[in-house]
């Protein structure tokens, strides 16, 4: 189950980098979103998939008393998911304002800081 999950996180990897290289902002976006859970499943595979008890202690004990599934991983995955859903949503109103603004979504047609008719800065010293 691990080998399929690690393939399946190289997958979102290269799917999630593949759309962040694009030009249009929107595909960007939607590779950010991909690349944030990839890293959550990684997470997830790195602490191991295991079919064992709730880390619950019982009445009595000091510890547990057998083998417990690790509850630090799924801890980290869910605020990670709260975080990534806060800063793809920031992300998704900064790009529908730009959008607004600028009228494309293409990052070429976004350079507005490099006006048409001027000659481009120095590409290398």
């Amino acid at each position: 189950m691990e080998t399929v999950l690690s393939v399946l996180v190289g997958l979102f990897f290269a799917v999630g980098i593949y759309l962040m290289l694009s030009k249009h902002v929107i595909r960007i976006l939607l590779g950010i979103a991909i690349f944030g859970n990839a890293v959550n499943l990684l997470i997830f595979t790195v602490g191991r998939i295991v079919r064992e008890v709730p880390p619950i202690i019982p009445h009595g004990f000091d510890v547990p008393p057998g083998p417990v599934a690790n509850p630090l991983p799924q801890a980290l995955i869910l605020t990670a998911i709260v975080i990534s859903f806060s800063f793809f949503a920031f992300l998704l109103v900064l790009a529908y304002r730009a959008y607004q603004e600028i009228g494309t979504d293409d990052t070429d047609g976004m350079r507005v800081a490099e006006p048409e008719g001027e000659s481009l800065p120095p590409l290398g010293y």
